[in-house]
């Protein structure tokens, strides 16, 4: 298991962004020197936890509970395999393009050491938005991803560190709950009956997840919306 690639980005400027600028950081690119990650600062505050990466839009992007974003060269394969293209390393926007490793089943708060000092700890997966289907420009491809739902994963920083192309990833703690982050999308996009259970998962859980999973239980209970 290890880092295929490590990607950043600069600001970009498209057609397709609700940012106000028109700029994107979505365009990743492999980079052979040492990044830094360190936790960003607060949701709508704090940006990339990679040194040098841009993150345009702060509504939606980065923070502490989305510091990087991982995705499996596998799934990268598949995809391409689909529309018949090739997808390069960072196609997806991802920070890390992992190999080795089924990132969409990864659980929320399992931790990985990344290199020999980073060590994250999965928070989600990634809802696709208007920025990411107009960059990979595909029709109907919110739609498609979602229903697939190989989503990669969302990490916060718990130790920073360096980290390059080529390192390994060991897996420090894998949690006893069984909730992926595939699982964590579906609740909150396609089957919000799974909202309550994501609770299991305690303080990793991204935040806005944890809310909406609160406020479902307020409204419905631990079952079923009618």
């Amino acid at each position: 298991m290890k880092v295929l690639s490590v990607n950043v980005g600069r600001p970009t400027k498209v057609a397709y962004t609700s940012q106000a600028q028109g700029l994107t950081g979505i365009d990743k690119r492999p980079v052979t020197h040492p990044v830094m990650v360190s936790p960003p600062g607060p949701m709508r505050i704090g940006g990339s936890g990679l040194a040098g990466d841009a993150v345009c839009d702060r509504r939606y992007h980065g923070g502490n509970e989305q510091a990087v974003y991982a995705y499996a060269r596998e799934d990268l394969d598949a995809w391409g395999r689909e529309l018949g293209r090739t997808l390069d390393d960072g196609a997806f926007g991802e920070n890390l393009t992992t190999v080795g490793i089924d990132v969409s089943h990864t659980l929320v708060g399992e931790r990985w050491r990344v290199g020999e000092q980073l060590v994250l700890e999965a928070t989600s997966g990634r809802v696709p938005c208007r920025t990411f289907a107009g960059w990979i420009g595909e029709e109907g491809w919110v739609r498609r991803f979602t229903q697939r739902a190989l989503t990669g994963a969302y990490f916060r920083v718990i130790e920073p560190g360096e980290i390059r192309t080529g390192d390994t990833v060991e897996i420090l703690h894998r949690p006893a709950h069984g909730i992926s982050v595939d699982l964590q999308f579906r609740a909150v996009t396609t089957d919000r009956s799974l909202l309550p259970r994501l609770l299991e998962a305690g303080d990793a859980l991204h935040p806005e997840a944890r809310e909406k999973a609160q406020a479902y239980i307020a409204k419905y209970g631990a079952g079923t919306a009618g």
